[in-house]
């Protein structure tokens, strides 16, 4: 099964951390993009860009609205996620606890979220994991 592993920070937090710190959670972000690609694991890893580069799209009856920034006020904010192909949901949780959530030294957490197929389709092709 796929999951999704959502990494949260309080972006008013951001900056706390020295260029050493930064450097230390990106090597730790490239350790483990690493070793789930080489156990084939890996769907995706990718930072977000700050929520003020953010757009919302909603939609009022018929016509859609846009709005610059988030969807919602939170305390923290999404910076980024993986998507990694489990077993089941102790080897995603097991996986998680490597994450780093320092992203510029605010701390953070992740959220992980099963992924949903959409039909058949997609079963159909899925390479079965060895």
């Amino acid at each position: 099964m796929r999951y999704m592993m959502l990494i949260y920070t309080k972006e008013k937090e951001e900056g706390a951390a020295s260029t050493e710190e930064r450097a230390e959670v990106i090597e730790r972000h490239r350790a483990l993009m690493d070793e789930t690609g080489r156990r084939g694991i890996l769907g995706g890893a990718e930072p977000l860009a700050p929520t003020t580069a953010a757009t919302t799209v909603r939609f009022d009856g018929s016509r859609m609205v846009l709005t610059d920034g988030p969807f919602a006020e939170t305390r923290e904010q999404l910076a980024g996620y993986y998507i990694l192909e489990c077993r089941d949901i102790d080897e995603a949780v097991e996986w998680a606890s490597k994450i780093p959530t320092a992203c510029g030294g605010a701390t953070g957490c992740v959220e992980i979220r099963p992924l949903r197929w959409l039909g058949a389709r997609w079963e159909e092709k899925r390479p079965d994991r060895t």
